[in-house]
């Protein structure tokens, strides 16, 4: 059985000392190890941005797609192949500004993927501009004298699409956020995980002591129940959006896989797709 180790390669991550980011790789790492997966059973693909390298620090199958489109990659390798457990992973810019119509069909599709979003309200990777999770007034070189827009609210914007998971931590809890990954890889259906996950170098206003002073762990509510979504959406709203914890899960709907007539559980690969020329040209008449 692998261990965590089994699934660290020899690349050296190149984020700067200090980023959250590293703490997410780790714990995909633990979770993948604690869920009983093995190296070849993993598939991390990954978006733009600083966390979008992390499809290439992790030993398994990786991809680095393009900007915003790391969910329909992700659908993809799913569809072609049920065996691999699938993790999605990107920055709020990748997933919540120009991926954002992908991530809202992703959630409604509720496909059987992890999403990981490596939450830390700027643009990092482009030196340092507002996001659309920054808040108003927060500074930048692209918003000088502080931003006027809001910051999107992303968990309730995720219970509002139907989302049937939906959890957020914060990247210094290795312990719950390890926990909440197995869970989001064992839930039948579309799991997003938000990780707050500071940028040490360019947002000076969100960093790890400001998050410790703000953040409130679910678990310290008493009788908090994350199977009811109004429940969820309210306490959301009431801590504007700086939980941690299991936020909200549906296990009763089922994934888009397993409601799709005949869909072959077998991987593509493993599939006889051979015909014959007469079949062939058959198929290619009908689009003449």
């Amino acid at each position: 059985m692998a261990t965590f180790k089994d699934f660290r390669n020899k690349v050296k991550p190149n984020w700067c000392p200090g980023c959250g980011d590293f703490s997410v790789q780790a714990a995909i790492q633990r979770a993948a190890a604690n869920v009983g997966l093995e190296p070849d059973q993993l598939a991390v693909i990954s978006g733009i941005g600083c966390s979008g390298r992390i499809s290439g620090y992790i030993n398994a199958y990786g991809f680095h797609g393009v900007h915003g489109r790391v969910l329909p990659i992700a659908q993809g390798v799913k569809m072609a192949n049920r065996d691999l457990t699938v993790i999605a992973s990107g920055g709020d810019g990748d997933g919540f500004a120009i991926g954002m119509g992908h991530t809202v069909h992703a959630i409604r599709r509720n496909i059987n993927i992890t999403y990981i979003v490596m939450d830390n309200q700027i643009y990092g990777l482009t030196k340092g501009q507002t996001s659309p999770r920054s808040d108003v007034g927060f500074k930048t070189k692209s918003t000088p004298s502080g931003s006027v827009e809001s910051a999107l609210n992303v968990m309730e914007m995720a219970l509002t699409a139907g989302a049937t998971f939906v959890a957020q931590s914060f990247s210094s809890d290795l312990k719950e956020l390890t926990a909440l990954i197995e869970k989001g890889i064992n839930h039948n259906g579309f799991s997003l995980i938000n990780v707050f996950s500071p940028c040490v170098t360019f947002n000076k206003v969100n960093t790890y002591d400001w998050f410790k002073e703000n953040l409130t762990k679910l678990s310290d509510l008493e009788g908090y129940d994350p199977q009811n979504r109004m429940v969820a959406m309210q306490t959301l709203m009431e801590h504007n959006g700086l939980v941690t914890g299991l936020i909200y899960q549906n296990d009763k709907q089922p994934s888009y896989q397993d409601l799709i007539a005949g869909y072959d559980e077998k991987p593509l690969a493993d599939q006889d797709l051979t015909i014959d020329e007469g079949k062939f040209k058959e198929l290619v008449g009908e689009f003449m």
